[in-house]
C-alpha cells in the first residue's frame, strides 16, 4: 500500500474537497446511506494508482461490507465528475452529505473552510483550480525563467536561484530567456520537467512565463513593479522595500521623527502608499504622500517640501519612482538641501546611501530565493491562499552612510549591525 507523504496528503485534500462538495447529490447518500458516503468521499479524491476493482485488497473485515464497496465502486466509477452532479450542489444537499457521514462510528470529520466564489473567472483562477484538483501521483515540479543577461545581474539572479534551490532541497530546472523567446520550446521543455509552478525573474522573465499554459502558476519576482493584468494573474514580488521595514529602521536612527513626507506617481506606485498609511500609523508616524504625474510637478512638490521641513521632527522618503525621483534634477536637489539644512532623507534605492541619503534597504539575495520558494512550494501543494498581486521586499540588508549619520549628529558605529556602509574604507 502506497506510502502518502504530507505533501500527497494535502493534494487529496484539497482535491477531495472540490470534488466532494460539487459531486454529490443528497439524494444518493439517503438512498445508500452513511457507508457508502464515506466509501463516495474517498473514491472521488483517490488517485488512480491507489484504486483497485480487488475488494479484497481494502481493510474490511465483513464479507458481507466488502461486497457493497464493490457494488458501490462500480457505481461510482460510472458517476465521477459527471457534469450533471457538478450542477446539482446546494448548501443543504452538503449539509446532509456531512450529517450522513458523521452518522458512521468508524469516522471523524475534519471541517475545512474555503473563501471565495466557486466558479473562478482569471486565468489565474483556472489555474489554481486546475491544481488543487490534479491527482496525487504526479506532484509536479518547480522552475525557474530568468534573463539572459550580463553581469551583475546575471550574479544576482544566480544568488536568487541559489537560494530556491535552498529552500527546495534540490535542484530546479532553470531556462534563461532573451528578448526572443521560443515559446514552444520552452514549453515543450517546462513539460518535460513536470513543471507546475515558475518563478519568472525579471521583466524578461515574466513576460516569457505569462505566454505560458494557464494550467501553470506562476510566482515573480526581481521586478519593482508590474501591470495590473499581471498582478490580478500572478504574485509578484518587489524589489521595492517594505514600507515597515523603513520606518522601523527610520524611528530606531531618528525616534524623535513623527512626520515623514514622500513624492509618488500614481501609476506606480499607489500600492505601495496604501502599505506606507498603514505602516506610518503603526510606527506612529504621519505619512504626508503627494501626487505628481511628471518630473516639473514633482520638482515642485519637493521646493515646498525641503523649504517647509522640520528638522527635528521630519523626514522625506525616496521612492523607487522612475517619474518622481529623477536623478540628474530631484535627487541633487534633494542631496544639497538636506545637506544644508541637516534633513533626515532615506531611501528605497540602495545607490542613494553611496551618494548621500542617510539609509536604505536592499534586497538580500539568498533570502528572496527562499521566500520565492516558499511561495512556489504553497502552490505546488495546492495549499496556499489566493496570493495574486503586489508584495514588497521584506528579505532585506540595511546599507548606511556613516558621514551623513555624523553630519545629523547620529551616534553611529560600522559595528553596528549594518550590512553596508559608506563611504568604504
Amino acid at each position: 500500500m502506497p506510502r502518502f507523504t504530507k505533501d500527497d496528503v494535502e493534494i487529496i485534500i484539497m482535491g477531495m474537497l472540490t470534488r466532494f462538495n460539487k459531486l454529490c447529490a443528497a439524494r444518493f447518500f439517503k438512498q445508500q446511506g452513511a457507508l457508502s458516503a464515506v466509501v463516495l468521499l474517498l473514491t472521488v479524491a483517490t488517485p488512480a494508482w491507489a484504486m483497485t476493482s480487488d475488494t479484497n485488497g481494502l481493510y474490511i473485515n465483513s464479507a458481507h461490507t466488502q461486497g457493497n464497496v464493490a457494488e458501490l465502486l462500480n457505481t461510482i466509477d460510472s458517476i465521477r465528475l459527471s457534469p450533471a452532479h457538478l450542477n446539482s450542489v446546494s448548501e443543504s444537499a452538503s449539509i446532509e452529505v456531512r450529517k450522513a457521514i458523521e452518522s458512521y462510528p468508524d469516522v471523524v470529520v475534519f471541517p475545512i473552510y474555503y473563501a471565495g466564489p466557486a466558479v473562478a473567472t482569471s486565468a489565474a483562477y483556472r489555474r489554481r483550480l486546475a491544481n488543487k484538483v490534479a491527482d496525487a501521483s504526479g506532484k509536479g515540479s518547480i522552475a525557474v525563467i530568468y534573463p539572459d543577461i550580463g553581469e551583475p545581474y546575471r550574479s544576482i539572479f544566480t544568488q536568487i536561484i541559489g537560494g530556491i534551490e535552498e529552500k527546495t532541497k534540490t535542484r530546479v530546472a532553470n531556462f534563461a530567456v532573451g528578448k526572443e523567446v521560443d515559446v514552444d520550446s520552452l514549453r515543450k521543455s517546462l513539460r518535460s520537467q513536470d513543471a507546475r509552478v515558475v518563478i519568472a525573474l525579471g521583466r524578461r522573465g515574466i513576460k516569457a512565463a505569462s505566454s505560458l499554459s494557464d494550467s501553470i502558476d506562476i510566482v515573480a519576482g526581481g521586478v519593482l513593479t508590474a501591470s495590473d493584468e499581471e498582478s490580478r494573474n500572478m504574485q509578484v514580488n518587489s524589489l521595492s522595500p517594505d514600507p515597515a521595514l523603513l520606518f522601523s529602521r527610520l524611528k530606531e536612527m531618528q525616534p524623535k521623527v513623527r512626520q515623514v513626507f514622500a513624492v509618488y506617481n500614481p501609476s506606480q506606485n499607489t500600492w505601495m502608499i496604501n502599505l506606507a498609511k498603514t505602516a506610518a500609523r503603526a510606527q506612529g508616524l504621519k505619512l504626508v504622500a503627494y501626487k505628481a504625474n511628471d518630473l516639473r510637478s514633482a520638482m515642485h512638490v519637493y521646493k515646498d517640501i525641503l523649504s517647509n521641513m522640520d528638522s527635528r521632527s521630519d523626514a522625506l522618503w525616496l521612492l523607487q519612482d522612475s517619474v518622481t525621483v529623477d536623478n540628474g534634477s530631484v535627487f541633487p536637489l534633494v542631496l544639497q538641501e538636506s545637506w544644508s539644512r541637516n534633513l533626515t532623507v532615506f531611501s528605497s534605492s540602495f545607490g542613494h546611501v553611496r551618494r548621500g541619503v542617510l539609509f536604505s534597504l536592499y534586497p538580500n539575495n539568498i533570502e528572496l530565493g527562499r521566500h520565492l520558494a516558499h511561495s512556489a512550494l504553497g502552490l505546488l501543494a495546492a495549499s496556499a491562499g489566493e496570493t495574486f498581486g503586489m508584495f514588497p521586499l521584506r528579505e532585506v540588508l540595511m546599507a548606511i552612510n556613516l558621514r551623513t549619520a555624523k553630519h545629523l549628529g547620529l551616534k553611529v558605529k560600522r559595528q553596528q549591525g549594518f550590512d553596508m556602509a559608506f563611504p568604504e574604507r
